[in-house]
């Protein structure tokens, strides 16, 4: 994606925690030759030889599977918080904006085998069960309900490239408090979180 120098994310770390927190994706690819998104869960991990690769799936009823390749890559889009930035909050005069965070990861599709899948599941949900108050677990799972897993593609993502567009008002660093301010006080939780980044971004330069 274009992302001018000032806004670009390099720092490899911030980006992984991203992807971590916001791993609800878009998952994009070529089905008969027109571009095809699925927005799916994709999980950030690491494979045998130390690499980091996302994992997920999708339903096999989604015709976007029948289209894997693993000669072509696919784009993940992994999106963040987002708020419109008011030019009233400038010193000087200036055109409306949007200030926003959003990763695309590009790589090679594997496809999974089903005893592939059906152990990462395993992982998934216990993983995201951990905190509930009654937690569920596969293993307590009855054979008829696994067999569920039956209709879905399970895929690994080996990464080739990450893009990081980190937008936060920078260059007009003379109006960020002011810019903090109003987006804390606005009632959208997205402009809260945009306020909480760019905080932290300022906080980091002191």
């Amino acid at each position: 994606m274009y992302i001018p120098a000032k806004y670009r994310n390099e720092n490899l770390s911030e980006v992984r925690d991203f992807i971590t927190h916001n791993s609800f994706a878009i998952l994009v690819n070529q089905v008969a030759g027109k571009p095809w998104a699925t927005h799916t869960p994709l999980e950030l991990e690491t494979d045998e030889k130390g690499r980091d690769i996302l994992v997920g799936h999708i339903a096999k009823a989604n015709p976007q599977w029948k289209s894997f390749k693993e000669d072509e890559e696919v784009l993940c889009i992994f999106n963040g918080p987002h708020s419109y930035i008011s030019p009233s909050w400038y010193k000087e005069e200036e055109v409306p904006t949007w200030n926003y965070i959003a990763v695309h990861v590009y790589g090679q599709l594997i496809v999974m085998t089903e005893s592939e899948v059906l152990a990462w599941l395993h992982g998934l949900v216990d993983h995201y069960e951990k905190d509930e108050k009654e937690p569920v677990s596969l293993r307590n799972m009855s054979a008829s309900t696994l067999r569920q897993v039956k209709g879905v593609v399970g895929f690994k993502i080996e990464i080739n490239q990450i893009q990081a567009a980190y937008k936060l008002s920078q260059g007009r660093e003379e109006d960020h408090g002011r810019i903090i301010k109003e987006l804390g006080q606005r009632k959208d939780p997205l402009s809260k979180e945009v306020s909480e980044a760019m905080r932290k971004t300022l906080n980091k330069k002191r």
